[in-house]
């Protein structure tokens, strides 16, 4: 799915902030309903995870999108990845390949879901992430304001070498912590995406039945917006359903 620039950017989209610990990135919100936190993926807030996102608004959800990196309102390129992601991998924010470690912005992450709880009130949020922040969405999910988290195609640390492609991208206690919740968690991957490892099948191990499992069929790498698949899209829509209600 390619989608054209918005020149308009934000449009509809509220432009605001959120800073925790003298760390500040700029948000974009729309919708009511439930919350739900879309975190974007290389190569930043483009216009494909943003056409994702008013899927959500439209099936009543409150979406608030942190911007982390790249810009905004573009569609996905290779020259656009190619300029952020060496950015990224320098960044003491984001943890690339070290196993056994969850990256610093994830307290970030958690401190926005949770104001967004307060908030909103309900049963939580639902938190879900996509290639490089796809486990963000499990390692945000240590907070109890994390009702409903959705991994689309994990990616960190770099699946280079068998202990990395089975890694979570989490420290020991936020993964023991997750496990003691024993909330859902949905992820979704093509079935033949090198870059998301062999770290579902930790996951089936390490969660058990709690860990909803799609695997799509081919080589396609994000679920939900470039190479988007509408049963990925409807498998979320539903667990989104049957967790926050809309």
């Amino acid at each position: 799915m390619t989608q054209p620039d918005r020149p308009d950017w934000p449009g509809s989209w509220t432009p605001g902030s959120h800073t925790v610990d003298g760390v500040t990135h700029p948000t974009y919100r729309r919708g009511t309903g439930p919350g739900v936190v879309v975190v974007h993926e290389i190569p930043g807030l483009t216009t494909e995870v943003v056409g994702f996102a008013d899927e959500l608004v439209d099936a009543g959800y409150t979406v608030v999108l942190p911007h982390l990196f790249g810009e905004a309102g573009r569609p996905m390129s290779v020259g656009q990845v190619a300029k952020v992601l060496p950015r990224v991998c320098i960044s003491r924010e984001f943890t690339v390949m070290a196993t056994g470690e969850t990256s610093p912005v994830v307290a970030w992450l958690r401190d926005l879901a949770r104001t967004l709880h307060d908030e909103l009130g309900g049963p939580g949020v639902g938190a879900l992430g996509m290639c490089l922040t796809g486990g963000f969405a499990l390692a945000m999910a240590v907070d109890t304001s994390v009702a409903a988290p959705v991994l689309c195609q994990p990616s960190l640390p770099f699946a280079v070498g068998r202990r990395r492609s089975a890694d979570l991208g989490l420290s020991p206690a936020d993964l023991d912590a997750v496990k003691q919740r024993g909330c859902s968690v949905l992820g979704l991957q093509f079935e033949k995406d090198p870059t998301t490892g062999t770290r579902f099948d930790t996951l089936d191990r390490e969660l058990g039945d709690a860990f909803l499992r799609v695997d799509l069929p081919g080589r396609g790498h994000s679920t939900v917006t470039v190479h988007r698949r509408q049963e990925a899209v409807d498998r979320v829509l539903g667990f989104f359903e049957e967790v926050l209600g809309a």
